[in-house]
C-alpha cells in the first residue's frame, strides 16, 4: 500500500501540472471502488479549476475553485498518473479527468480499494477519523510523550494506528524503529523519555528522506509521471530477514506483529 512518502511524492509530481488548470472532461469506467463513485461525480468536476493539491496522511485533497474538494485515496494498489490524451488504455484504468483538453489524470487500481469523491472538506468523515499528519504537524515534546505513554500497545502497532498518526504504514514503522534503536514489540507505555525523543527524531528523518527519494518502489509504485522511487535502496530492516544489519552485521530478524511482517536487528534495537 502506498504510504505517506509515496502519496506525498504523487502530490508533488501532480501539483505543478494541475494547479490553475481546468477540467474539460471526466469519464468513470468503473464506479465499484472501495466506496462507489458518487452519482454526479462527473458534473461536480466538469468545468472546475484546481486551486491547490494538498495531503492529509494517505489522502490527497484537490481543492477546486467552487470551494469543493476532490478527495482521493490510492488504497492497496492504486495509482494516479498523468498521461497524454491519446495514450492507450491500460488494464484497471477506472477514472479519467482531462485537464485543459491536453492531459489526463488517470486513477488505475487493480484491487479497487481506492476512492475518489467530491464534496466539502467538512463532509469527509474519513479525515475526522485520522490523527495528525507527522510531516506537517509538530507536537510539543511533552504532549508527544504523554500521548504515546498512555497507549498500552506495542509501539509499532501504535505508529501504524491511523487514528494516532496519519500515513505511517508497515515499511516506515519498521525503518523508524530501527533508526531509533527500539524493538517493535516494546510497549509504548514503557518507553523512556530518551527513547521517545529518539523516536520522534527518527520519524521525521525517515519520512523526509523517503520523500526526498520519491518513496519506496517495492512492487509497482510510480509517481504521477511514471518514475519509480529509490528509498527502498536505503531500507535498513524492512523485508531484509537474514540479511546483515547495516550497523552491526547481525542477521535481521522477522516476526509477525498484529498480522504484519515486522523486521528488526536483535543487537541494535532494545
Amino acid at each position: 500500500m502506498p504510504e505517506l512518502p509515496e502519496v506525498e511524492t504523487v502530490r508533488r509530481t501532480l501539483a505543478p501540472h494541475v494547479i490553475g488548470r481546468r477540467v474539460t472532461a471526466v469519464e468513470v469506467r468503473e464506479r465499484r471502488l472501495r466506496q462507489p463513485v458518487q452519482p454526479g461525480f462527473e458534473a461536480c468536476l466538469l468545468g472546475r479549476a484546481f486551486r491547490d493539491v494538498g495531503r492529509r496522511g494517505k489522502y490527497l485533497l484537490f481543492e477546486l475553485d467552487d470551494e469543493q474538494t476532490l478527495l482521493a485515496h490510492l488504497g492497496m494498489s492504486g495509482s494516479l498518473h498523468l498521461r497524454g490524451r491519446e495514450a492507450a488504455l491500460a488494464p484497471h484504468d477506472h477514472v479519467f479527468i482531462e485537464i485543459d483538453a491536453s492531459e489526463v489524470i488517470v486513477l488505475n487500481d487493480p484491487r479497487r480499494f481506492g476512492m475518489m469523491r467530491v464534496g466539502a472538506v467538512t463532509e469527509f468523515a474519513e479525515l475526522r477519523q485520522i490523527g495528525p499528519d507527522p510531516l506537517s504537524t509538530r507536537r510539543n515534546a511533552d504532549d508527544w510523550r504523554r500521548e504515546v505513554r498512555r497507549r498500552r500497545m506495542p509501539i509499532k502497532s501504535l505508529l501504524m494506528d491511523q487514528r494516532f498518526l496519519a500515513g505511517i504504514g508497515n515499511i516506515y514503522a519498521n525503518e523508524m524503529l530501527f533508526e531509533a534503536g527500539i524493538r517493535p514489540r516494546r510497549m509504548a507505555s514503557r518507553l523512556s523519555r530518551l527513547e521517545l525523543e529518539r523516536l520522534e527524531g527518527a520519524m521525521h528523518a525517515v519520512l523526509y528522506k523517503a520523500v526526498e527519494l520519491g518513496g519506496s518502489s517495492i512492487s509497482d509504485f510510480r509517481d504521477a509521471r511514471g518514475q519509480p522511487g529509490y528509498f527502498q535502496i536505503h531500507h535498513a530492516v524492512y523485508d531484509r530477514e537474514g540479511a546483515p544489519c547495516p550497523r552491526c552485521a547481525a542477521p535481521i530478524r522477522r516476526v509477525v506483529l498484529s498480522g504484519r511482517s515486522t523486521f528488526y536487528c536483535p543487537n541494535c534495537q532494545r
